[in-house]
């Protein structure tokens, strides 16, 4: 259990705007892992997992996500956190690209991740993504 939490600790600092590190991003997750955005109905598989943290970081430079609770199972991460940034890159949405605004986000989220020997099989990343879209305007 702690091997996994220790794992997801790593992800998420990975996927920090001001120290992006893509490969450690795709270090956390096993060969056949993959990572959905659930509110958009994308899975990302291989490479492309990369993209949910660089999306992220291309439209919000100083994208930080504050971890507000964590649990954790044998094979199960639970986080609530929240997203927060300033918009100033395009954002790639389902909808079409996003142009910066320049407003700041601060957006709830729950991911759940599924582990297997401190390794991360599947990311399901449940946005508030109507929130997001309100705060962008």
């Amino acid at each position: 259990m702690t091997q996994n939490i220790q794992t997801i600790e790593k992800l998420y600092a990975a996927a920090e705007g001001a120290s992006l590190d893509l490969a450690g991003f795709l270090s956390c997750f096993a060969p056949d892992g993959y990572a959905r955005n659930v509110p958009a109905g994308i899975d990302f598989r291989g490479e492309d997992i990369a993209l949910v943290a660089s999306g992220m970081a291309e439209a919000f430079p100083d994208v930080h996500r504050e971890i507000l609770h964590v649990d954790a199972t044998d094979n199960l991460v639970v986080v609530e956190l929240a997203i927060r940034g300033e918009h100033r890159g395009t954002l790639m949405t389902s909808a079409g690209p996003v142009p910066a605004t320049g407003k700041r986000i601060d957006v709830p989220c729950c991911d759940v991740f599924h582990m297997k020997e401190g390794k991360v099989t599947a990311f399901h990343c449940y946005n508030a993504a109507n929130i997001l879209q309100e705060q962008l305007g």
